[in-house]
């Protein structure tokens, strides 16, 4: 059937034209909208515990504007984790309870209570039962292997974790990592000295349910020192 060329005609084409135009705009600063939406809500969580009244000390004034996290790096994150975080982003989340920062692996992630799926989604989360951030005792931290805690593949002993709380940093050394089932929690009990335990799933990249978990031991420094909230830029 041939469409006559008049002038209802060519409005019409350019009305469709300008439709489809206007859609593929649409989805274009929708994408890049949540990309940058993604960016600033990590920057927000760790921007959120600096500046976050510690109830505890007050924080001297200083001049230097409060450092923020840099963008998520997700290069070695799963796809399935990526579309996770970014769910995470509909829920509200509190002040974080400190901030993980692992030079080595330029990990630096807020700490929320729990381990719930969107917590662990989010950041990684206090395992109940174990010690508070800043308290003595055994602190256990869970995360994913396919997001936040991949990296820590590449972690020895020997190095350095970090630990921004909102009057000080607390300094860990890496002593050991083991492989143990899901049954084994005798690595979350505390011992003679403060420590962090980091816990993941194992093998890093199995597919479906990793039978195992990757445990992270290390000890608190005895020479750490207090750190003035908002000049604790971490040095990667």
């Amino acid at each position: 059937m041939e469409v006559q060329d008049t002038p209802k005609t060519r409005r019409l084409i350019r009305s469709v034209e300008s439709l489809f135009l206007s859609t593929g705009l649409i989805l274009v600063c929708a994408y890049f909208g949540m990309r940058l939406y993604g960016f600033v809500a990590s920057r927000t969580a760790v921007a959120a515990f600096l500046h976050a009244p510690s109830g505890l000390v007050a924080a001297p004034a200083v001049s230097d504007p409060v450092p923020v996290a840099p963008g998520i790096d997700t290069n070695l994150w799963s796809d399935k984790r990526i579309r996770a975080y970014n769910a995470s982003l509909s829920h509200a989340f509190g002040t974080p309870l400190a901030v993980l920062d692992i030079p080595k692996i330029h990990l630096e992630v807020p700490v929320f209570e729990g381990t719930d799926d969107v917590t662990l989604d989010r950041g990684v989360g206090r395992i109940v039962g174990t010690a508070h951030p800043g308290r003595p005792g055994n602190l256990g931290l869970a995360g994913h292997r396919d997001g936040f805690f991949r990296g820590l593949k590449d972690i020895a002993p020997g190095d350095e974790i970090k630990l921004v709380l909102p009057d000080s940093v607390a300094t860990y050394v890496v002593d050991r990592i083991t492989v143990v089932t899901p049954q084994d929690v005798s690595v979350l009990q505390p011992g003679p000295v403060s420590s962090l335990t980091l816990v993941t799933c194992y093998p890093f990249y199995f597919i479906g349910s990793a039978p195992e978990r990757y445990i992270v031991s290390a000890s608190l420094q005895a020479d750490a020192q207090p750190a003035v909230r908002g000049n604790v830029r971490p040095n990667h």
